[in-house]
């Protein structure tokens, strides 16, 4: 995601934003993936009320991958438990693609739980974040105000594709997030991608 600011990176306990912060999200593309129809209509409310829209709402993988295929897309927001194909298989499908730019596509999944082996998945398919309901839109807003400005590389492996798994730095970190040792990744770094959304912020 293209990002200026000039605020500095927020530490734990710390807001995500600066005071007087203006951004501009309006421009972002963004596509939701969510089987629940409640919860799809509540994640792009919450994005509207950030200047948002939603252009791709999907109910399932399967339409997600058929816009992905043809369309680019800023930022996913997808569901991690979903029949038939899950958001996992989805994200990590999407990793391995070779789809330009949308491979890169910074991912933020959402779970009813945040349980160590939801968190473990969820790092391997490849997703950038994952966040537990229920959602505040505070939080919300702070992690994709994060995943602008995520300094890590891209990794392409034989066992990985994705945002590399380690931070670091510990102010890399999302506010009030910890690294854990175990999130370290076998194989070397081969590649490193901005994404292509359009978002602005300004102090």
């Amino acid at each position: 995601m293209a990002l200026s600011s000039g605020a500095a990176t927020p530490g734990a306990g710390e807001t995500g934003l600066a005071n007087g912060t203006i951004f501009n999200l309006s421009r972002a593309i963004v596509m939701v993936v969510d089987d629940n129809n409640f919860s799809l209509r509540l994640t792009t409310q919450t994005l509207l009320g950030f200047g948002i829209k939603a252009r791709y709402q999907c109910i399932d993988a399967k339409s997600a991958v058929e816009i992905l295929k043809t369309h680019t897309v800023d930022l996913l927001i997808v569901d991690c438990d979903m029949p038939g194909p899950d958001g996992y298989d989805l994200v990590s499908w999407l990793r391995r693609s070779n789809l330009e730019p949308n491979a890169f596509t910074p991912v933020l999944m959402i779970s009813g739980h945040t349980r160590a082996t939801e968190v473990a998945k969820a790092r391997d398919c490849g997703a950038n974040f994952i966040i537990a309901r229920p959602i505040t839109a505070a939080v919300l807003l702070e992690r994709i105000l994060w995943l602008a400005r995520d300094p890590r590389p891209f990794i392409q492996s034989d066992a990985y594709a994705g945002p590399d798994r380690r931070f670091n730095d510990a102010s890399d970190l999302p506010a009030g997030q910890e690294e854990r040792r175990a999130d370290r990744l076998r194989g070397p770094a081969t590649s490193s991608r901005e994404s292509a959304a359009s978002m602005e912020i300004k102090p």
